[in-house]
């Protein structure tokens, strides 16, 4: 209930595996009382339950109750109000400026520089599978959009596996030699797909579900590189080259359209299951080749600040990294009008924001008297 006034060691939160929430799962959730839920203590009809056949019947579920009750991760965005972990597909007409614009995208997350000083960017490892390009050609193009400024957090290969071939392997092995690689891009998808496979619903949405088993496990974002199909389309992302089973497991999409090829201006219209559809205006720059913002039609969507979360950072400082209480403790303390269960499952609900925006891990486990909360400050 006090607050520890010595400092602890702060823990690293950029590893995928350390993402993780901590809490307990068996702890985190209403007990399931056997007694009361018993088929016995329920039965008042001729049902044979005994004679059913759990094992063909089943269906694993979870009550409301028992999913506020628990704490979930929140992967902090890649590109805050663009990217989040995922697969994503970025899809445009051939030789339309697609992998310059990927090229830009890949150094900014790999030097934490915002994109377009407007896109806040997560610093992190970055892998670029261009595949339809040789180290030659991108050691001029990367020279030509950002001259000699180099990091050694954006690794590139030219070659790779196929799906069904070891693909998966190779960016899992890499995600475990660079454990803080947040983005891996494949440009372009035709690449890695199976030869020989046909493009049928399934197989393209079998094909994204692999990428995102992939993206689920580690936490990263995958972009894949996507060519449009030829027939016009009054929606953008009807123009997605194959079936509607891409967009259709895919978490977001990209579209670079230009009206003329010749131009330097473009639109790239923005989807995603997480986010607010988006249009940005572009134009490239005719010197160094790089995307340039114009505006974007909505302003920048931001989550609201939440006065509890912001009330829980002023209290968990580096003079007082750790906190340690019943809800009923940090009701009073945070002066909240909340009862201490609304408190807690409300808490459940936005850990990851308070992790992500304020650095504080928040965790709950039950001892003999109780449910305790603790919180900590996990990152300056």
């Amino acid at each position: 209930m006090a607050y520890e006034k010595e400092m602890t060691a702060l823990n690293p939160s950029v590893a995928a595996d350390e993402e993780q929430s901590n809490n307990d799962y068996g702890n985190s959730i209403t007990d399931y009382d056997e007694k009361s839920n018993s088929f016995e203590a329920n039965n008042e009809n001729d049902f044979d339950y005994q004679n059913l056949d759990f094992d063909e019947e089943y269906v694993d579920t979870i009550t409301m109750n028992e999913l506020y009750n628990s704490v979930y991760s929140l992967k902090p965005p890649i590109v805050e109000g663009l990217l989040n972990s995922g697969v994503y597909l970025f899809v445009g007409a051939p030789k339309l400026g697609k992998s310059f614009l990927m090229a830009q995208l890949a150094y900014h997350v790999s030097t934490g520089i915002p994109l377009w000083k407007q896109f806040p960017v997560r610093q992190s490892t970055v892998l670029y599978f261009a595949l339809e390009d040789d180290y030659c050609r991108l050691q001029r193009r990367m020279y030509k959009m950002f001259g000699t400024e180099t990091t050694d957090n954006l690794h590139f290969a030219v070659n790779s596996h196929h799906l069904g071939d070891g693909l998966c392997e190779q960016i899992q092995g890499f995600i475990n030699r660079h454990r803080d690689t947040r983005l891996i891009i494949i440009d372009t998808l035709q690449k890695v797909r199976d030869v020989g496979s046909d493009y049928s619903y399934q197989r393209d949405y079998e094909f994204i579900a692999a990428m995102k088993e992939i993206a689920e496990k580690t936490g990263v974002c995958i972009i894949l590189v996507h060519h449009t199909r030829k027939q016009k389309s009054d929606d953008s992302f009807d123009m997605i080259s194959g079936t509607n089973g891409l967009l259709g497991a895919a978490d977001g999409a990209f579209i670079l359209q230009k009206e003329k090829r010749t131009s330097n201006k473009a639109t790239l219209d923005i989807s995603g299951r997480d986010q607010q559809d988006q249009r940005l205006e572009l134009v490239r720059n005719a010197e160094n080749l790089t995307w340039e913002l114009v505006k974007a039609e909505v302003e920048l969507w931001k989550e609201p600040p939440e006065p509890l979360l912001v009330e829980i950072a002023k209290h968990i400082t580096p003079d007082c990294p750790k906190w340690q209480g019943t809800a009923t403790d940090l009701a009073a303390l945070l002066h909240s009008d909340l009862s201490p269960n609304a408190l807690t499952k409300k808490l459940n609900v936005i850990a990851g924001r308070l992790l992500n925006e304020f650095g504080v891990r928040y965790e709950t486990f039950r001892k003999r008297d109780g449910r305790f909360i603790t919180l900590t400050l996990n990152q300056v």
